[in-house]
């Protein structure tokens, strides 16, 4: 009696992994990415405020 059951465990089990990786894949890891750029830019900016932006001195001339 167990084998029916075992069975769908079994295919239940996979449609669950597969539903995982795909979260982990189109909803996840876009967010992290997006996350980890935007905070990289605006930690970024907010150093350009405060130190000005990169480059040569300007000239005294």
């Amino acid at each position: 009696m167990s084998a029916p059951d075992d069975a769908m465990s079994r295919v239940r089990r996979k449609r669950m992994e597969i539903f995982a990786f795909l979260f982990l894949t189109a909803v996840v890891m876009p967010v992290l990415a997006v996350g980890t750029v935007g905070s990289y830019g605006l930690g970024v900016w907010i150093y350009q405020m405060f130190a000005g932006p990169p480059g040569p001195p300007a000239s005294p001339h």
